[in-house]
């Protein structure tokens, strides 16, 4: 008779390993909007890399100027979403300062958007 748990399974299945893709990251990150600005980060290009290992997300991304006043805000709300993903039970942030953000790190639309010359 099989005494398994009868979630075993299900559970097992929720906590193997998968394997993201960047764009896959980059996906669920637009989801995070910065509040000034009114756009996602991934389009007005704070996040400068991102990989994963296992079941850890290693990001490395920056704000617009160091000043932020809502880099706390960004941040938390980029470990939240990260957390959702199945498979990552970690992330791991690296405000980056160099090199500097500019508007060239915007994608033409965001840049089109926000009156920035293309």
């Amino acid at each position: 008779m099989d005494t398994e748990h009868p979630n075993s399974a299900a559970e097992a299945a929720a906590t193997e390993a998968v394997t993201w893709s960047e764009k896959d990251f980059h996906d669920v990150l637009r989801s995070v909007v910065d509040p000034e600005l009114h756009m996602n980060i991934v389009d007005i290009g704070l996040i400068y890399a991102v990989r994963q290992d296992g079941d850890t997300v290693h990001i490395d991304l920056t704000m617009t100027s160091p000043g932020c006043p809502y880099a706390p805000y960004i941040l938390h709300q980029v470990r939240e979403i990260l957390l959702t993903m199945r498979g990552i039970e970690h992330v791991d942030l690296n405000l980056v300062w160099e090199p500097p953000w500019t508007p060239a790190r915007m994608t033409e639309e965001a840049r089109l958007e926000l009156g920035f010359d293309v």
